[in-house]
């Protein structure tokens, strides 16, 4: 029966608890031993552990019994970070209902405001939870309120709540209960929202979805109804938190399926998993997420070519928002042209492929894509920074904007105008919240919100703004390439597209910084900057010197002269033939910032 499952996800901004809420979640249900319990149960990668955030979603089925009946828990935990709010929209397709977690100490803000248009936009029940509630600076009637204007709930209706004591969860167990209605079934035939994959060298493809009618037991006949691909479910099963097989899944249920698949690029999130035979209609399914910027990724060594493909092909099956596609580059040999949802999502992937394939890889510079019209009326889309014409030909230039909303204490406005500037930002309404705070309305070129804008934001504000975002359309850009020369070699890895009126401080700014970086040659080491045919910022890095004259004494001055003059002529020879290897890890600490 159905009656009895609940399936919720919860939903906040970055770092207001959501994980630690659901170990004490997962405590309380006795779903996992005490013995067993650690920081962050559901955040399986090392990556997450190590930053204190969600990545990936994890669903976990639980036991709760409330007065003489039992019921059937299925949470969805979701990422708060905003690069990562496709996983959001992911899980609450699959769910009836959301816990809106809002952070005692901090109050409601821009990405909590995001999430909830979203469960709003789906229909989903709401129950609002003040957490942190223990917190030394922990403002509950406060955030209380703020909540009770948002949502227009009465402030008895607000849990409260604290991940870090357990104080309030037995409470908010109770009220999903209560206030998330059970699933309603669509009917005798299969229908099942896949809603994202693991993979298993051994067993394939692994489906998780939420079925939502019939039901799917172990052997049966499987079509994924958008790519019209059919198989045998070798497994099916739940996950609470680790797999456990079970003989079949029913309606209402969220659970894995096994379908010894090991094709890339059949299954994929949105599709509908119905019945090989006498299938149903598929379900209506959502938006798959786009890449908001660029970048090319290539072996160090191009004999790592191969794995580097399979790398891609393996991580695509786990996260379907990455793309990619094969490219060559003169210098840099093949490599790949990937799609990203954002600059943590970049770097997220590329620690991946370093960490578990053991891939060294020279990454370049990230860029959004760009609309542009050459004189001869020709429309391209230029996705790589070396791509962009600098011999005149091109007639116009669009790029991509973005609406950003920044929530902060109005005593960082100061600041935060500044930044915005910088960043050609073109400020709209400011709003003032109930709680004091200022709400932010802006719009900007996307390039300039990856331009470490983030970063910048949290420092002006000592880490008390907020930031969401939604892209906007193409409008006309005034930008141009700049290009970075090395021992007087062109490096495409570093080229970028910059604001015409920034380009002498961006120049200025990287070669100074890859001064700073890149290691010292045994030739003197030019670094420059060009645009336009121009060189327009340059340095020097001195050469390692021996000193040849070190063990003379004495006598004539005209011996350390010519030994001298040798050492000159060498070096000449080895600038004239000399090649720079450069570092991977100068590539990546270029792209984080060179501010």
């Amino acid at each position: 029966m159905s009656s009895n499952i609940r399936n919720f996800s919860i939903i906040a901004h970055i770092d207001h608890g959501k994980s630690t809420l659901a170990d004490r979640m997962l405590e309380l249900t006795g779903t996992i031993e005490k013995r067993e319990m650690r920081d962050q149960v559901l955040d399986r990668m090392d990556l997450e552990r190590e930053r204190g955030i969600t990545i990936k979603m994890q669903p976990v089925r639980m036991q709760w019994k409330k007065g003489e009946q039992n019921f059937i828990l299925n949470l969805i935990d979701t990422p708060g970070h905003v690069d990562f709010a496709y996983e959001v929209s992911r899980a609450l397709s699959a769910v009836e209902g959301v816990v809106l977690l809002v952070d005692a100490t901090q109050g409601v803000e821009a990405q909590t405001l995001s999430v909830l248009a979203t469960a709003r936009e789906l229909g989903r029940v709401i129950i609002p939870v003040v957490n942190k509630i223990d917190a030394p600076h922990a403002r509950v009637d406060d955030v209380r309120s703020e909540i009770s204007m948002l949502l227009g709930c009465d402030e008895k209706d607000i849990l409260a709540t604290s991940g870090k004591t357990g104080a309030g969860v037995k409470e908010l167990l109770d009220a999903i209960v209560e206030k998330i209605p059970p699933p309603v079934s669509s009917g005798d035939k299969l229908q099942a929202l896949v809603y994202d994959f693991s993979y298993s060298d051994h067993r394939g493809v692994i489906i998780y979805c939420r079925l939502f009618g019939g039901k799917v037991e172990k052997g049966d006949a499987l079509k994924l109804a958008a790519a019209n691909a059919t198989f045998n479910a070798i497994e099916v099963g739940i996950l609470a938190p680790d797999e456990e097989p079970r003989e079949l899944l029913s309606e209402g249920e969220i659970g894995y399926i096994v379908t010894g698949i090991k094709k890339p690029g059949i299954a994929s999130v949105g599709d509908t998993l119905v019945a090989a035979r006498m299938s149903a209609e598929p379900l209506g399914g959502y938006r798959q997420p786009a890449p908001v910027i660029w970048a090319s990724v290539y072996p160090e060594s191009q004999d790592d070519l191969m794995q580097l493909r399979q790398a891609l092909e393996r991580l695509r099956l786990t996260d379907s928002s990455l793309s990619y596609e094969e490219e060559s580059s003169g210098v840099m040999g093949k490599g790949f042209r990937c799609g990203f949802l954002g600059m943590l999502h970049l770097e997220i992937i590329v620690e991946r492929l370093k960490r578990e394939f053991n891939l060294p890889l020279v990454v370049t510079m990230p860029t959004t894509v760009y609309e542009i019209t050459l004189n001869n009326g020709t429309v391209e889309e230029i996705y790589n920074p070396a791509k962009l014409p600098d011999d005149g030909t091109v007639k116009s230039v669009r790029e991509p904007w973005a609406a950003i909303s920044i929530i902060t204490p109005p005593e960082y406005i100061g600041g935060i105008s500044q930044i915005l500037f910088d960043h050609e930002a073109i400020v709209g309404e400011t709003e003032t919240l109930p709680d004091g705070k200022v709400r932010l309305n802006s719009e900007m070129p996307l390039r300039e919100l990856m331009r470490t804008f983030f970063d910048k934001l949290k420092s002006v504000s000592s880490g008390f703004a907020s930031l969401s975002y939604e892209l906007l359309g193409l409008r006309n850009a005034d930008v141009v390439r700049l290009d970075v020369l090395v021992a007087e070699e062109l490096v495409p890895a570093f080229a970028r597209i910059v604001s015409e009126r920034r380009v002498s401080h961006e120049a200025e700014s990287l070669v100074e910084k890859l001064e700073e970086l890149l290691p010292r040659q045994l030739f003197d080491l030019k670094i420059q900057a060009k645009c336009g045919g121009k060189i327009i910022a340059s340095r020097r890095k001195s050469a390692m010197r021996k000193d040849v004259t070190g063990y003379l004494y004495g006598g004539d001055i005209t011996r350390k002269m010519k030994l001298l003059e040798k050492q000159k002529k060498g070096k000449k020879k080895m600038l004239a033939r000399g090649k720079v290897d450069i570092p991977h890890d100068v590539f990546l600490k270029v792209i984080r910032g060179n501010e």
